[in-house]
């Protein structure tokens, strides 16, 4: 396993999949602010990163796909995925805590 993960394939595919979830995610919660925007994009493309491989695991066998996806597919939806729900988690944390830690 750990040739897999070394590929620098997998490293461009893990890349490639976090920054897509990143990008994808600000179409549906615009941030309110430059450092909103950052903060969450590089929280995404951290997330994706790291739990990419096994975000994308889970999903080809949630899903049935076993045998029908190359690694590389598996580790870019895996990525995208990991980060999209990272940036919106962020995002709505910091919604929440906005509109509601104000208040005493």
């Amino acid at each position: 396993m750990s040739d897999f993960a070394n590929e620098p394939g997998m490293w461009a595919a893990r890349a490639a999949g976090a920054a897509a979830g990143a990008a994808v995610s600000l179409i549906y919660l615009l941030p309110k602010s430059k450092r909103e925007a950052a903060t969450r994009f590089l929280t995404g493309l951290a997330c994706g990163i790291i739990f990419g491989g096994p975000a994308g695991l889970f999903l080809m066998e949630k899903l049935g796909l076993a045998g029908e996806l190359s690694g590389s597919e598996i580790m870019l939806s895996g990525s995208a995925a990991a980060s999209l729900c990272a940036w919106w988690g962020l995002g709505i944390l910091s919604r929440l805590a906005e509109r509601y830690g104000a208040r005493r």
